[in-house]
């Protein structure tokens, strides 16, 4: 039975880690903890929000995955930008990012990005 429910949470993938993960925090069982569970992703959009919280992670994983967060990073950067926001407000909520999240390295990367 585990092994058949840990088959299903791997077919989806980071998105599944995480649902799982925020499922165990939620300190419900079955479906209230689910409903929970996507209703904390969603934030203010509730479990609808959730649903495309996940949905929105796994493209961000396979793109993680297909092209590195150093890219990834750098492109966020360049589009936030390229939308007129501060250099040094994207700076400074980059280097807010907890390094447990964010390396030093990849930080240092889009900080010389941002001022090159």
């Amino acid at each position: 039975m585990l092994n058949e429910v840990v088959q299903k949470v791997i077919a989806l993938g980071i998105p599944g880690l995480v649902l799982v993960v925020v499922i165990g925090t939620t300190g419900l069982a079955g479906g209230a903890a689910i409903v929970a569970a996507l209703a904390v992703l969603g934030g203010p959009f509730g479990m609808l929000g959730g649903i495309a919280a996940l949905g929105i992670m796994t493209l961000v994983a396979d793109a993680v995955t297909q092209y590195g967060l150093d890219q990834i990073a750098i492109a966020v950067v360049d589009g936030l930008m390229k939308n007129g926001h501060n250099k040094d407000d994207i700076w400074n909520t980059i280097n807010g990012i907890p390094g447990l999240l964010l390396s030093r390295r990849i930080k240092e990367k889009c900080r010389s990005y941002i001022y090159r």
